[in-house]
């Protein structure tokens, strides 16, 4: 009795070709991925500078949509308060220092001159009184004169010898000059002027508002009119340098990537454009893939944030747009691209 070959012949064949295809994916070692590719958005960080003094807005010089530059006038308050408040600060250091001045200087010759003088009469009409009391008093024995004029040329030699004491102390004060605790605590009293002087100029160069760095400004939530403070942001302005994809890397790739390695960066808005970056920041801890990022079915998994820096020579990204990361795992781990602080450079230039 004979069998049909032919349906064995296959079933042997098909199942070498398994074996072969087995072993030969199982035995050859597989090259690595020369490229990782991770989704994220365009991330940049934000400020919202405000006055630090209170008032009405006099002025706001720029519009949504303007960019500025680091130290560029953005909006001014009145301001009439704060100058006077400096001149009355600036007015009552000027007094204070002139007494600390005149302090300083001591007594001058001509008030010396005028204590000795007053000092030099007291003591000769003090001499002389003592010279009549001395009269008096030999005369009275021989009843020559009275006891009231002996006793009243006495009184009046003390008092004008206690009057010659009191100018010769003010002629010791005027030549010693200003005792050294009021020349310290009229110092201490022009310190503290200049003190008031110094904030009250901080004051009124504060009533204008200069753009911290360089951005976009993006909104303006106070309009001329409205009563500003330090806790009243003026505007919202978008740092354009740093620029970075926010991105996510599953934890299985994590030992692929390294801080320096180059990247290249696409979006959807701009088909065919690319822009050049680098890793710059790993997180050291790990979290769960955010929800807008990936599909129900890999929510659950590890992640690590990471930001690639990238090049945006011609504000041509903005905040939250999708990007497409590309990095190259050819490169040594660790090599910093030297285009960093020249991409960093290029920002502000263009900007």
């Amino acid at each position: 009795m004979s069998f049909p070959r032919r349906p064995f012949l296959v079933a042997f064949v098909l199942a070498l070709l398994a074996a072969g295809a087995f072993a030969y994916f199982a035995l050859t070692p597989r090259l690595p991925l020369s490229e990782l590719v991770l989704y994220g958005n365009i991330d940049l960080r934000e400020v919202e500078p405000a006055f630090n003094d209170n008032g009405p807005i006099k002025s706001i010089h720029v519009e949504e949509g303007d960019p500025v530059k680091p130290g560029e006038l953005l909006a001014t308050i009145e301001k009439e308060r704060y100058a006077a408040s400096l001149a009355e600060a600036e007015g009552r250091m000027r007094q204070d220092k002139a007494v600390l001045k005149k302090l300083l200087a001591g007594s001058r010759p001509q008030e010396i001159a005028q204590a000795k003088a007053t000092m030099e009469a007291l003591r000769a009409t003090a001499q002389n009184d003592l010279k009549t009391w001395s009269r008096y008093a030999r005369l009275v024995p021989a009843n020559g004169a009275t006891l009231q004029q002996r006793d009243d040329a006495r009184a009046a030699y003390e008092a004008h010898w206690q009057q010659y004491e009191a100018a010769r102390q003010a002629y010791v004060l005027a030549v010693k000059g200003p005792r050294a605790e009021d020349i310290d605590a009229q110092r201490a009293l022009y310190e503290a002027d200049r003190g008031a002087v110094a904030l009250a100029r901080r004051q009124l160069a504060d009533t204008r508002l200069y753009a911290p760095s360089a951005g976009i400004v993006e909104d303006r939530i106070l309009e001329v009119g409205d009563m500003a403070s330090p806790s009243s942001p003026v505007l919202t302005i978008a740092l354009t340098n740093p620029l970075w994809v926010r991105a996510y890397v599953p934890e299985s790739d994590l030992g692929k990537v390294a801080l320096g390695m180059r990247a290249t960066i696409t979006t959807d808005s701009y088909p065919g454009r690319k822009y050049d970056g680098w890793v710059g920041y790993l997180s050291p801890s790990a979290e769960f893939t955010p929800k807008t990022v990936e599909s129900p079915s890999l929510r659950t998994r590890l992640v690590y944030q990471m930001r690639v820096y990238v090049c945006n020579f011609s504000n041509e990204l903005r905040l939250g747009m999708p990007a497409s990361v590309t990095i190259d795992l050819a490169r040594p781990k660790g090599a910093a691209p030297a285009a960093l602080g020249a991409c960093r450079g290029g920002n502000e230039r263009r900007n």
